[in-house]
């Protein structure tokens, strides 16, 4: 079936260049010039991401590339298939789109030994991977926020240095990777890590369009093509032709394109006033002006080409922390480089093309104070995707904003400790006590809290697993993963005879049956599932942004080290999961900045609503170990009645303690946990406590969550031992 044009797609179309999405610009540009460093797409589901990107390689030229060698090598190259000639036989190809799934092993990506020849003919030979078969061509991974962190590293690091290295089962290879790498993501599953995310060249962010027409057209196309897709993408054949031949002039004169001083300054002045670390984003800058220069016929950068590159390449490397939004201030942009104007004529009486009609230079001064960096962000999360910013102050649900952060309890007119209890019974105490929303101070490094034992889930950065990198620690039966040479041999010796080997008489005689992988130990992610207590109790004093802080930095260790993250709060006469497991942190720290407190403490609804999600997730992902916080004083306001309306605390009501005997059912299940005690003042009952005895947890008051506090105890109680 033939593929969805590119030109197809609502904001590719070549007959209006200046309308380009970004999107399809973005694509375009990294294709000109493959050094830009290829193309992340963010953006919510259902915005054509996959479809644009498998499209893009039809509008590319096609390639020239050297008859049987298996690594796409043009005339004059060496590879491991030999040093070609310049006068080696050729044949043209069309560029390919390789895909990398999510669940590639590192073997599939980098290349691995033949597995068959060196069975069979006793041959230690290689076999090309993902990234050999990518040469000269795109590298698409769909959902690369998914993919793990190490097999990101390898291919960005691939995709900077034009090689790939493979050191790996007695295999040394060395070979070109020059390839087109995109990727595609939704941040609702998860975000790439701030590093990582430097990484990619230029990256944009998608959003279905609001326009009504503009949906009618998408939908109107997309129906078209399912119907008909060959007719369809002949409708569009001429426009793909044009397209391409476009892409192949640019692709030639991307090289005579002059970047003069004036540009270099511009550029420098931007990422200055942007804030960007490194100089990466500058040299990135350059390259994409020069494409979208080459891309629009133009000889020399213009501080067009300037602007549009700086909004694809600057946005995603202003994050400060994991919390806060990519994006960029067109405003300031605009301020910084002030309006296109064409320069004095060079001494070689090159033209310059610029659209201004002044002679005088614009723009302010890089020494005065004008088109200066923004302000700093504030700490904890940051907007959202859809918004350029928020008003951190608390607010209430029922009535207008207060006026602080933590202080906004003093507006409550009960006493801290009876604040959210219905004085009259049978009433919900969430119609009676303001729903206050607390601010919360910045993050800070948390202590490392893991689940106990040894898992199996994916890789991460918190618990004991066996997982597919670490440390080698044995060998088992296998096909797939890094093969384990010696195990193998072993296994294989006591059988030469049987196979008719004589002693010395040649290679070893191999089955399929004797081949062992190695058993690697490292680490997992794991599933943190916050349930939190957002009673009146919680909001006495300056506690709840206390334990919103102390819960923010443990959602930014969650981030750190790749967990799945989920959402319970409780208060009231229910418990609501206010987020479900995802891999998005982000959404997550929005969530908890809109947290409101009030009402009475329903504790046992929100153990068992914990038991019954981790009960779901469980069937979902067996192997992914969950790790439940439970943020809590202990004070628990049960209503017989509202927990007698759920069939999962039925058979509870024979006795009292009925959080208690929730807490049972959750240490039964085997769920590790962690209770974060939010209990203050002089006198304690300790509930909280007595509650991680119940679910067999650990139990950490709130002020020693974080590694500092950690620290400093223990250097008190080793001076204390010293003296």
């Amino acid at each position: 079936m033939p593929q969805y044009p590119f030109s197809a797609v609502v904001g590719a179309d070549p007959d209006d260049p200046t309308a380009f999405s970004d999107m399809a610009l973005a694509l375009v540009l990294t294709t000109i010039s493959p050094e830009v460093g290829g193309v992340l797409v963010r953006g919510e589901k259902g915005t054509a991401k996959s479809t644009i990107v498998r499209a893009l390689a039809a509008v590319l030229p096609p390639i020239e590339v050297v008859d049987g060698d298996r690594f796409s090598s043009r005339p004059g190259e060496v590879s491991p298939d030999g040093a070609w000639a310049e006068d080696a036989a050729t044949t043209e190809r069309p560029v390919r789109l390789v895909e990398l799934p999510v669940g590639a092993t590192e073997d599939r990506v980098l290349g691995s030994l033949h597995l068959e020849r060196a069975l069979s003919q006793g041959r230690a030979e290689y076999e090309p991977g993902l990234l050999a078969r990518a040469h000269r061509g795109l590298l698409y991974v769909d959902e690369v926020n998914l993919l793990h962190d190490h097999l990101v590293d390898l291919l960005l690091d691939a995709a900077a240095m034009g090689r790939s290295t493979v050191e790996r089962d007695g295999v040394s290879v060395e070979h070109a990777a020059r390839f087109v790498l995109v990727g595609t993501m939704n941040p609702e599953e998860g975000e790439l890590r701030p590093q990582l995310l430097d990484r990619f060249g230029l990256a944009v962010e998608v959003a279905a369009p609001r326009d009504p027409e503009v949906r009618v057209e998408v939908v109107r196309r997309r129906m078209a093509y399912d119907a008909d897709p060959a007719g369809f993408a002949g409708r569009y054949a001429d426009a793909e032709q044009a397209l391409r031949a476009r892409v192949a002039d640019a692709q030639a004169r991307v090289g005579d394109v002059d970047l003069g001083d004036r540009a270099l300054r511009d550029i420098a002045r931007v990422c200055a006033a942007f804030e960007v670390d490194g100089m990466r984003a500058d040299i990135v800058t350059a390259r994409a002006a020069i494409a979208h220069a080459a891309w629009h016929g133009r000889t020399r950068v213009t501080r067009a080409d300037v602007r549009a590159a700086a909004l694809l390449a600057l946005p995603h490397r202003r994050r400060r922390n994991p919390f806060d939004a990519p994006g960029l201030d067109e405003d300031l942009l605009d301020e910084v480089l002030g309006d296109d104007e064409p320069e004095p004529p060079e001494p070689e009486g090159d033209p310059d093309d610029g659209d201004g009609g002044s002679e005088k230079q614009a723009g302010p001064d890089p020494e005065d104070g004008d088109g200066g960096p923004p302000p700093e962000p504030e700490a904890g999360p940051g907007p959202s995707d859809e918004t350029s910013g928020g008003d951190d102050r608390p607010r209430s649900e029922d009535g207008p904003q207060s006026n602080g952060g933590g202080d906004a309890q003093d507006a409550t007119p009960q006493g801290p400790e009876d604040a959210g209890r219905d004085a009259s019974s049978g009433h919900d105490a969430q119609d009676a006590t303001p729903q206050l929303v607390a601010g919360m101070g910045q993050a800070y490094r948390t202590r490392l809290f893991s689940v106990r034992g040894t898992g199996a889930g994916e890789a991460g950065r918190r618990s004991r697993a066996v997982t597919e990198t670490g440390r080698r620690t044995g060998a088992e039966p296998g096909s797939h993963g890094s093969i384990h040479l010696a195990e193998t041999i072993r296994a294989a010796a006591p059988h030469q005879a049987e196979r008719g080997r004589a002693p010395g008489a040649g290679a070893l005689r191999f089955a399929a049956s004797d081949l062992r992988v190695a058993t690697r130990e490292g680490q997992e992610s794991n599933l943190v599932l916050f349930c939190v207590d957002a009673s009146g109790s919680m909001a006495a004093k300056r506690r709840m942004e206390q334990v919103k802080t102390a819960i923010l930095s443990l959602l930014l260790d969650a981030y750190q080290r790749r967990d799945k993250v989920g959402l319970i709060t409780f208060r009231g006469s229910s418990a609501e999961l206010a987020l479900p497991p995802t891999r998005s942190v982000d959404v997550a720290a929005t969530r908890l900045a809109d947290l409101a407190t009030g009402g009475r403490t329903p504790l046992d609804e929100g153990l068992l609503e914990a038991r019954r999600v981790l009960a779901v997730e469980r069937i979902r992902e067996p192997r992914r170990r969950p790790l439940l916080v439970l943020v809590t004083d202990g004070r628990a306001t049960n209503d017989k009645g509202a927990v007698a309306r759920s069939r999962r605390a039925a058979e509870l009501l024979a006795g009292d303690g009925v959080a208690s005997l929730a807490a049972e059912l959750l240490a039964g299940d085997g769920v590790a946990s962690l209770v974060v005690d939010c209990e203050s003042g002089p006198m304690r009952m300790g509930l909280a406590h007595s509650l991680s005895l119940a679910l067999r947890g650990e139990h950490v008051p709130v002020a020693e969550v974080s590694a500092s506090a950690l620290t400093s105890a223990v250097h008190g109680a080793v001076h204390e031992r010293v003296a």
